[in-house]
């Protein structure tokens, strides 16, 4: 509960506007998920600013606004005059961050409750919540809220505080140097509490070493009189403790996990069951405590509803700080039973098919993930089938590729399958495809749809019956893997309720990590999506190719591949052996055509890739043949038979040549002939007789290699456009290219429905300024403003693939509105005219091609202003711009 006086005491806030309202349920600074009676905190964030949202959370029910004062001095007279009008009350504060923490800490100063704080690598919020659940046995115990744990979620979490707590257990997280000694000059904690130490967020510590020494700043920061508590089993904390506990004030006590005088029972020491797990410890008895006849031990039984062995020590510090705390050892126990695994969390779940999900999603480092291996194998035991559903591990710095790597060459002991999700995570697969686990058994993807149905397809080999598999599903928060459990889980529609990150705020939040401020996002959802659509459409006998030329038409030939090919697609196409490198290289072992002139010099490598090539002369034939015997290999190859393109290809009226090429591909050692093709030169026209002429040429080739009993065994033809409007030209196998991608093929020839693009391209605003009239914009001066003008720089230009001339995209979209390009496109900047969007801020999102709000601006709309095609406007996206998924 918030008390306005409170408030304004704290942050030294000025009362803006006064209501009725003068308490508050809590803080919130999200509108998504605003309640009610609280109170909207405006934050502005690397990414948004709160206060562009202020008129949404009155409408959702905030009955109080905590707002920068200069910044609302910046609000429109339209906005103001709303706020006036409504009953709602309004502070304003310097800085809004900064106020939060200001109140944080006098709430604290006021109601002075005993402040316990968490902190450590992983584990933090299960051991906040079990030493939580026992205080609370004897005390009224404030908790922070879910793992609200950094410098703004940690103050917001305090807007719950009520005076009638005695205790409150926070978490503490850090992500960068300095931030758990900032945290504790705000929550000023008595008791510390130290889980592990383990490699997480490394991108911003130099070592282990230096986490650690981050870590330990909560030691160092206890008053006097103050506890701290630490894992005796973590040999990293130990160390750290020799180092730091003399920089701690003298009278700080120091306790270990394990009260003094206990010891864990080796025989049988920690077992894990279906139901949690639980383990035993001793109490030795000091000498003269003990009359004659008593038994020398006490034991103690631990139990509780979590699973996976490493929760025993979260166990064994709820239970040596209630002890601590003066409660009744029995009571311990008793609050120990009921702690449950939260969402997200080792949380066992059904799953289709009988299955079991072990879902552990909340997030992933190295620790978490062998912890939750480890307790996948013991949980499946002899009786289940283990998988193991793995997303990147992020934050680990320069350690990132071989913590993957580790995980893979030990993952083989613990699963019998293993299904990667995203890049990272394709290091685990590698690993253990060179560990030796059975390559059939390891899958990779790239969205959550294709892991889960990947699952589905392990699942149905499987006998069905109870418990008939255990899969383990985990990844960093970013990669949202709960969103594979809740395609998994027998009962959906409990996902609100059992899974993390399922508030409408997070349903909405996709994470988009560029590495600069102009970026594309692909939608590899949709691109799974529209192959099924094509493998639907063409039916079960004709098998689908997917042209990846140009690194995927700028889509990103890896990614997408790994999509189609669990989409429907069995063959890929590139233009060159060397688009074909990187595809081999990241171990897809599905066919692949190359299209393009593979010279001799490039023979061998096409042979050693295990390529399809494209032949079109007995020159050719007879080379490829060569270096196939020489180096003992087998070559496929696709005759080619220019029918109307002219471009590559046997012209249709040398129909010896090609019938002797034909017979001589079938006949050369080495050679294997797979195909014949043709290409057709205007199948997206609102004219079709050129693509029929063509498909009879072809058809009357055929014709003839039939009557020779010469006909290969896959003849194809239908690229995109064919193969949406022209069904006789299917044959055994299409190519799509531009369809996959959700582009039309052209205006005569339109996708479906059901169709939707994959690309958009992306930009933020860099600058803001107003320009006098008659002022140039940019290099030479070829527009000159005709009065004072309101530009927005944007951070992207031609060397982007962000056309310059001879015409350019003429407008962009900023706040659901089109704002017109002004002057010449620079290499790596453009200015443009939001005159009339004068809310428009730097750091706002512009959309270059997508959707913004209701307003879209298509690929097809930019070709059309460029003058060229769709195709050729993603193609040229170059790749010095990120692309993200």
């Amino acid at each position: 509960m918030i008390y306005l006086d409170h408030l304004l005491k704290a942050t030294q806030g000025t009362l803006r506007q006064a209501s009725k309202h003068v308490h508050f349920q809590a803080f919130n600074h999200d509108t998504r998920q605003i309640s009610p009676h609280e109170i909207f905190v405006a934050v502005r964030g690397e990414r948004g600013n709160g206060h562009d949202h202020v008129l949404d959370a009155v409408r959702k029910g905030a009955t109080g606004l905590l707002l920068s004062g200069q910044t609302f001095q910046q609000f429109s007279e339209q906005t103001k005059s709303v706020l006036a009008n409504e009953e709602i009350t309004i502070v304003l504060v310097e800085d809004t961050r900064r106020a939060l923490q200001q109140y944080a800490s006098a709430i604290l100063e006021i109601w002075h409750p005993t402040v316990i704080a968490v902190t450590g690598s992983v584990g933090k919020t299960s051991t906040k919540e079990a030493i939580a659940t026992v205080l609370s046995r004897q005390f009224t115990t404030f908790r922070s809220w879910q793992n609200y744990n950094d410098m703004l979620g940690i103050p917001l979490s305090l807007g719950r505080l009520e005076a009638r707590h005695e205790y409150a257990v926070l978490e503490l997280g850090c992500d960068h140097p300095g931030e758990i000694a900032a945290l504790s000059r705000v929550v000023r904690p008595q008791i510390g509490v130290l889980t592990n130490i383990s490699p997480v967020q490394l991108q911003y510590f130099s070592s282990l070493e230096h986490l650690a020494f981050e870590l330990g700043t909560l030691l160092t920061s206890l008053p006097e009189g103050g506890q701290f508590f630490y894992n005796q089993e973590d040999p990293i904390i130990r160390a750290l403790l020799e180092q730091r506990v003399h920089h701690a004030p003298s009278t700080v006590s120091c306790h270990p996990f394990l009260p003094a005088g206990y010891a864990v029972d080796e025989q049988p020491g920690v077992t894990v069951r279906w139901d949690g797990i639980q383990g035993t410890i001793k109490r030795r008895h000091t000498s003269g405590e003990l009359e004659r006849g008593e038994d020398e031990q006490v034991t103690v039984q631990l139990r509780s509803q979590l699973l996976g062995e490493h929760q025993f020590t979260t166990m064994l510090a709820a239970y040596q700080i209630g002890l601590s705390r003066g409660i009744y050892p029995s009571l311990v126990e008793q609050a120990l039973t009921t702690l449950k695994p939260l969402p997200g969390r080792l949380n066992p779940l059904p799953g289709i098919r009988q299955s079991v999900l072990l879902d552990d999603t909340h997030n992933a480092a190295p620790a978490s993930v062998k912890a939750g291996l480890q307790t996948l194998s013991a949980l499946a035991g002899e009786r289940s089938q283990r998988i193991a559903i793995l997303g990147d591990m992020l934050h680990l710095g320069d350690t990132e590729a071989e913590a993957h790597r580790a995980i893979g060459r030990e993952i083989s002991q613990y699963v019998d399958y293993l299904i990667t999700r995203g890049e990272w995570a394709t290091l685990i697969a590698e690993e253990a495809r060179q560990a030796g686990m059975d390559n059939e058994r390891i899958i990779m993807t790239s969205t959550h749809e294709d892991a889960a149905q990947a699952a589905r397809r392990i699942l149905n080999t499987l006998p069905e019956s109870d418990g008939c598999a255990v899969i383990l599903i985990k990844g960093s928060e970013e990669i949202r893997m709960e969103r594979v459990t809740e395609l998994l889980m027998a009962r959906p529609w409990e996902a609100s309720e059992l899974l993390v990150r399922q508030t409408p705020g997070w349903k909405k939040t996709i994470f988009r990590h560029a590495e600069r401020p102009t970026w594309v996002e692909i939608d590899l959802n949709a691109i799974g999506s529209n192959t099924r659509h094509i493998a639907s459409m063409v039916g079960p006998r004709t098998r689908v190719l997917v042209a990846l030329k140009a690194d995927a038409y700028g889509h990103g030939a890896l990614k997408v591949a790994r999509t189609v090919l669990q989409n429907g697609a069995s063959m890929l196409g590139v233009a060159t052996v060397s688009e074909a490198i990187p595809l081999r290289d990241a171990h897809i072992t599905a066919p692949i055509l190359v299209f393009g002139y593979v010279p001799r010099w490039q023979m061998r490598e096409a042979l050693r890739l295990g390529v399809s090539v494209t032949i079109y002369s007995r020159e050719e034939a007879q080379a490829l043949s060569q270096a196939a015997q020489a180096l003992d290999k087998t070559v496929r190859v696709h005759v080619k038979v220019d029918t109307g393109m002219g471009r590559l290809g046997v012209r249709f009226e040398e129909l010896p040549t090609i019938i002797e090429l034909v017979r001589e591909a079938s006949q050369l050692p080495g050679l294997e002939l797979e195909g014949i093709y043709t290409h057709f030169a205007q199948a997206d026209a609102e004219d079709q007789s050129h693509v029929r002429m063509q498909l009879e040429r072809f058809q009357g080739v055929l014709q003839q290699l039939e009557e020779e009993g010469l006909r290969p065994p896959i003849v194809h033809a239908a690229n995109s456009a064919a193969t949406l409007s022209l069904p006789e030209a299917r044959f055994d196998m299409v190519r799509p290219g531009i369809a996959i991608y959700g582009l039309e093929p052209s205006p005569f020839v339109r996708l479906p429905e059901g169709f939707r693009p994959a690309l958009a391209f992306k930009t933020q605003v860099s600058q803001v300024k107003w320009i006098p009239a008659g002022e140039g914009i940019s290099y030479g001066s070829t527009y000159i403003t005709p009065r004072p003008t309101l530009i927005a720089v944007l951070p992207v230009g031609y060397a982007d693939g962000f056309r310059r001339s001879p015409q350019n995209w003429g407008s962009v979209l900023i706040h659901g509105q089109e704002a017109s390009l002004l002057g010449r496109v620079c290499m790596d900047q453009c200015m443009v005219d939001v005159t009339h969007i004068p809310q428009v801020r730097m750091g706002d999102e512009v959309v270059l091609i997508g959707r913004q709000g209701e307003a879209t601006l298509t690929a097809e709309e930019v070709a059309n202003r460029l003058g060229t095609v769709n195709y050729e406007v993603v193609s040229e996206l170059l790749a010095r711009v990120p692309r993200v998924d």
